[in-house]
């Protein structure tokens, strides 16, 4: 388990500082993976998972949208045949926060 995996995520208010690109690198470093992708001039963590099949996707879903409901904090879920695009960010900022990699690490400690 990584050290992310253990954290737990804070409260975050609107006002909340993003995190800055050196933060972003230095973060992307513990959750192997994911990558940083601009939609819209919002900074998003994103990582496409791969399955054997839909069955296999769809369980997976399943267990990402429980995890993102225990901590309130919910990601953008693509389930196709075969694979899931996991997309966290934190709404309320417009970008990334420490919470999303916390995130990111929980959703790799799912099984994917």
């Amino acid at each position: 388990m990584s050290e992310l995996q253990k954290q737990q995520c804070e409260a975050c208010n609107a006002d909340a500082p993003r995190l800055s690109e050196q933060e972003i690198q230095t973060y992307l470093q513990q959750v192997p993976g994911w990558q940083v992708k601009d939609h819209d001039g919002v900074a998003i963590l994103t990582r496409q998972y791969t399955f054997k099949n839909f069955a296999e996707a769809l369980s997976f879903t399943q267990k990402v949208g429980e995890l993102a409901e225990s901590y309130q904090h919910h990601p953008a879920l693509v389930t196709e045949w075969g694979k899931v695009t996991v997309d966290w960010w934190t709404h309320k900022i417009k970008g990334l926060h420490r919470n999303d990699f916390i995130m990111a690490a929980k959703t790799d400690g799912l099984g994917g």
